[in-house]
């Protein structure tokens, strides 16, 4: 990735999902987490929610 684009401190590298991981679904949560940080978790809703 550096080799065409400047990262910076704080950049974030998002890749994908490995195989055989299906789509998100309400009721599903996100959990990510930053070292020294803490954790943050969402849930996923519809968008009719």
């Amino acid at each position: 990735v550096s080799s065409f684009m400047t990262l910076l401190p704080g950049d974030v590298i998002l890749t994908g999902t490995p195989d055989g991981v299906g789509p998100m679904l309400p009721g599903d949560s996100v959990s990510i987490t930053v070292e020294g940080i803490g954790t943050l978790t969402n849930q996923v809703v519809s968008a009719n929610d």
